[in-house]
């Protein structure tokens, strides 16, 4: 397949993919308009990790596609050797593509005698011999800060999400007020910057509100404050990672039964551990919009009829990240700047 033109100052580079998202590597090689490098990678009878590549990366720019999702030691380690894999090979330089960044939640000591285990992947990445890390929307900014050495672009899935957003939901809504919902205080910028970009795109009549939760235990919501004003809104929750699900669906039956229009979600990372599909589809949740950073279950492989299959058929609604990261790529390796892949820009 040819490459597009690119900025005369590009050079050549390779798009190689770990086993942990094969479709979304798929993508974002249709995208550059390239073929995914040969690679053979599988797992010795012992579970060990068993990689080969398939053609000459001496002095060549690589760039790997490899989310660390679940299984995350399994990713992890994948990467790990991958690159040094890489390194040995002498390629000469190596940017890690990770979409979702596992262990970012774990970014500061909560208690005596654990680990920082965002900043401690950070340096087994490092050591490895990455030389730039690309992510999408980290659970928290300071982890581009645990890299000392190699540089971090942060890209944000709202770039697409939000135009999806106002094309398929928001224009149902009329002239009926909107309110962007961030789920926690550590969420609120996350929360502005969204509905910052839906005034970009001519969006009016928006708020901002916050929701204050009460945990009984990790994951588990015993009562839910609201700071703002729901009643008689349209209420749209953003935040960067779905789980469980528990804490997002009985934030969204808070807001219905505090007087909200509808309920809608949109985060980045579709974990969906445990019942998260079952909770959604039970839940007040009109839709949640995802990207494709994690791979998203089949609807063919849930029961039909269940709650599942009705939050994979009527509510989930993935939108591609394949765009966003191919020409984060393109900049990166052209050397132009990515910062214009930050905004959306209105053509209304």
């Amino acid at each position: 397949m040819a490459q597009p033109a690119a900025p005369s100052n590009s050079v050549a580079y390779k798009l190689f993919a770990g086993s942990a998202n094969p479709e979304l590597a798929v993508k974002v090689a249709a995208e550059l308009g390239l073929s995914l490098g040969k690679a053979t990678i599988g797992r010795f009878n012992d579970g060990e990790c068993n990689i080969q590549l398939g053609e000459n990366v001496r002095n060549t720019h690589v760039f790997l596609i490899q989310s660390t999702c679940p299984p995350v030691n399994d990713a992890l380690m994948e990467l790990f050797l991958m690159v040094r894999c890489f390194r040995r090979a002498s390629a000469r330089t190596v940017t890690a593509i990770v979409p979702y960044y596992g262990y970012a939640r774990q970014d500061r000591k909560t208690t005596a005698r654990v680990p920082i285990s965002a900043s401690d992947v950070a340096m087994l990445l490092e050591a490895a011999g990455v030389d730039r890390m690309l992510s999408l929307d980290l659970h928290c900014g300071q982890i581009q800060g645990f890299f000392h050495h190699a540089p971090v672009d942060n890209m944000h899935a709202l770039v697409d999400h939000v135009p999806y957003f106002v094309d398929n939901v928001i224009n149902h809504f009329g002239d009926e007020p909107i309110a962007v919902v961030s789920p926690d205080a550590g969420g609120v910028a996350r929360a502005k910057m969204f509905m910052e970009t839906l005034s970009a795109m001519n969006v009016q009549n928006i708020a901002l509100a916050i929701t204050i939760k009460h945990r009984r235990a990790a994951g588990e919501v015993e009562a839910m404050n609201i700071v703002g004003e729901i009643k008689g809104k349209h209420c749209i929750i953003v935040d960067d990672m779905i789980d469980t699900a528990g804490t997002l669906c009985k934030s969204a039956d808070s807001l219905k039964d505090m007087g909200a229009l509808s309920v809608s979600a949109c985060a980045t990372h579709a974990l969906f551990s445990g019942p998260a599909l079952e909770r959604i589809g039970k839940s007040s949740l009109q839709y949640v919009i995802i990207s494709d950073t994690i791979p998203l279950k089949s609807i063919a492989d849930v029961p039909e009829g269940s709650d599942a299959h009705k939050a994979l058929k009527d509510k989930i609604k993935p939108v591609s990240c394949a765009g966003l990261l191919g020409r984060a790529i393109r900049s990166i390796n052209s050397g132009t700047s990515v910062s214009n892949l930050f905004a959306v820009k209105s053509d209304k």
